[in-house]
């Protein structure tokens, strides 16, 4: 059986939960990905930041970040979050230039 947890969702789940009324000032999909990732994170002040990672950063390091953090019992996710992702993309950067 596969572990759903472990896998990015699908631009279906994601336009599922889309709300015109509530999210009337997101018109893409990476725009409504940083803002659930903003608050999934409870960092609604810098929400600009994820939507910018969720545009640049590849959605498998996203998503691998994201379940590192929500598996962990942190005091700070949203650091721990940006940690998690930067030693993802370092390990990515290591493997390209192998």
């Amino acid at each position: 059986m596969p572990d759903d947890k472990n896998q990015p969702q699908t631009i279906g789940d994601i336009l599922k939960k889309f709300d015109p009324l509530k999210d009337k000032y997101i018109s893409r999909e990476f725009q409504k990905y940083g803002y659930d990732l903003a608050v999934e994170l409870g960092d609604l002040k810098h929400k600009a930041l994820y939507i910018k990672l969720a545009k640049t950063v590849s959605r498998p390091i996203l998503e691998k970040a994201r379940y590192f953090v929500k598996d962990a019992k942190a005091k700070s996710k949203p650091r721990l979050f940006m940690w998690k992702l930067r030693q993802l993309r370092i390990d990515s950067s290591k493997k390209s230039s192998s």
